[in-house]
């Protein structure tokens, strides 16, 4: 009999994150994200343009890079909604709580979805890459959300 390796549930559900980030359609950087209930999916996202609008791609490129905004600063500049935001707003337009929930994640939060992060209610963070947010890092601590590290920093 052969001896089959089963991923434990972290790398089972920080694989299905980084598949995710493969529908991404940032120019900059693709992430994905998976909220996990009890062991189950409760919501996916990645980073993209609202619903039905034009791709940065389709609109002649990324307003950020044009600008050389660096990693990290000035989101609002950002068409794309990231997908922390796009899997939280997924989970309340199907009724479904994540409150106590964890989210998997391709790259740490940034501020902005940090904060969104603590007021849905997930209490744990799995991270596969690091980015360049302090301050998410920081807010993150303060809360008492727990953080783990599944990649490499």
């Amino acid at each position: 009999m052969t001896d089959i390796k089963r991923p434990s549930w972290d790398e089972y559900f920080m694989e299905m994150a980084v598949l995710t980030a493969k529908r991404s359609t940032c120019l900059r950087r693709h992430v994905g994200a998976v909220i996990v209930k009890d062991k189950h999916v409760v919501a996916s996202g990645y980073n993209g343009a609202p619903t039905g609008l034009s791709h940065c791609d389709e609109l002649g490129g990324c307003l950020r890079q044009q600008l050389g905004v660096p990693s990290g600063q000035r989101h609002e500049l950002c068409r794309a909604l990231h997908a922390e935001q796009n899997a939280i707003i997924q989970a309340a337009a199907q009724g479904n709580s994540i409150d106590g929930a964890a989210i998997y994640v391709t790259h740490h939060p940034c501020i902005i979805c940090a904060k969104m992060i603590i007021n849905a209610g997930i209490k744990k963070v799995y991270i596969k890459d690091s980015y360049p947010d302090e301050m998410a890092a920081d807010i993150l601590k303060e809360a008492g959300l727990e953080i783990e590290m599944l990649g490499e920093e």
